[in-house]
């Protein structure tokens, strides 16, 4: 009797003990751990950025991409097959205003090695400011779609945008030099951007989007600094898709640039003006949709299997700023997009896109045709286009947000 009363304790003390491990493994704190690993991934070298972030120089074979089903036995392509015609058309990319050359901050203390990816290392307060750990790096919101007859249902979740566009033909990509500010952002839960968008399908459940440029995002970063950022989705924002490389997708091969590192130097007002420069294109041979940042740095790509409607082409290109209105204490945010300042401004005060253009069928840059704009509060918010010699088609936009005119 007194050892079988030992034997049945021992097995409720093993018992308590399996379910103790059961519990801790389900804990949030151990939730935390497993996903940042799944994030994180094991890394050559680690570079500490002037801002605070570590940036993970990562094999380029362990990236966060192939952790997608369909990338498994994925042969990386560390070069597109094709190039646009016209890219290095000195007379469409010079300007008078002398493009500086651009840099991100954690150079100034190192950089990758070739066959190695720089990785933004996600740290425990940035799960701890997301609604939960699934909707890490992802964003619900509509994109502007100029089409629709009611402005007041493009505010869907507060989102507000000043933009240019061009909708009608099939479009294989789209450039633009974007001018680079720190824009003030009112509320840790909304953020200013300025991008071009690569969309096809319609504006529901169906819409596939591909985004990329700068952006401020206090809730993301946990800062305000301006960073270069991507994202990209298949299904309006709903299960697919993300910033960046937080989760599997885009496929970096490029050693010097890190997707959501800080931008550095900025614009200032008066002063010195900084631009990158975005191209996005489809392959017309592999069907991926690459990137290049500069005139030097080919990214990596989107692979066209995770595109239903861009797995062809693009039905409409946007470019433009977007920014988050939450209403703070009922009225509208303070937040502001581009410079802060209104397109009349001007040069060294008003943000800009330069030298915007689309990749054809002939796999051609050309200008924009029909290019139209829109803004759905144009006193808080503005956009205007023009065209000269020097910068190709081009438009000044943004805007303070809240003021006397902007309720």
């Amino acid at each position: 009797m007194a050892t079988a009363r030992v034997g049945a304790c021992l097995l409720v003390a093993v018992m308590c003990l399996s379910c103790g491990a059961a519990a801790a493994a389900r804990s949030p704190e151990a939730r935390m751990h497993r996903h940042l690993k799944r994030l994180n991934k094991p890394a050559v070298k680690s570079i500490e950025s002037p801002d605070g972030d570590i940036i993970d120089c990562v094999h380029i074979s362990h990236q966060p991409a192939f952790d997608h089903p369909f990338l498994k036995n994925h042969t990386i392509q560390m070069r597109p097959s094709y190039h646009p015609e016209g890219l290095y058309d000195e007379s469409k990319t010079s300007s008078a205003d002398g493009e500086k050359p651009m840099v991100q901050l954690w150079h100034q203390n190192g950089r990758c090695s070739p066959g190695t990816v720089p990785v933004r290392r996600t740290k425990k307060d940035d799960l701890l400011r997301a609604s939960s750990f699934r909707r890490y790096g992802r964003k619900r919101h509509t994109v502007a779609n100029p089409m629709s007859v009611d402005p007041a249902m493009l505010n869907e979740g507060g989102h507000q945008h000043a933009i240019s566009y061009v909708q009608g033909e099939k479009y294989y990509g789209a450039k633009a030099t974007i001018n680079v500010w720190d824009p003030k952002i009112e509320q840790p839960n909304e953020f200013s951007l300025s991008q071009l968008w690569i969309l096809g399908g319609s504006f529901g459940e169906d819409l596939n989007s591909i985004e990329a440029g700068w952006q401020v995002s206090p809730d993301l970063y946990g800062d305000n600094n301006t960073r270069l950022f991507t994202y990209w989705t298949s299904d309006a924002y709903q299960a697919t898709g993300c910033y960046n490389i937080l989760c599997s997708g885009f496929v970096q091969i490029n050693s010097e640039v890190a997707m959501g590192a800080s931008i550095f130097p900025l614009s200032g007002y008066s002063g010195s003006q900084y631009d990158i420069s975005i191209l996005i294109w489809k392959d017309p041979k592999e069907g991926h949709w690459w990137m290049q940042f500069g005139k030097e740095y080919v990214l990596g790509y989107w692979p066209s299997f995770l595109f239903s409607y861009l797995a062809d082409s693009a039905s409409m290109i946007e470019w433009g700023g977007e920014v988050v209105n939450s209403q703070p204490d009922g009225v509208h945010t303070s937040t502001q997009m581009g410079s802060g300042h209104f397109p009349e401004e001007g040069f060294s005060k008003a943000s800009y896109f330069k030298n915007i253009q689309v990749v054809d069928s002939t796999n051609n840059l050309k200008a924009p045709r029909g290019l139209g704009t829109f803004t759905e509060q144009s006193n808080c918010y503005d956009v205007q286009n023009g065209n000269n010699g020097d910068w190709g088609s081009y438009f000044y936009y943004g805007g303070p947000g809240r003021s006397s005119n902007c309720q």
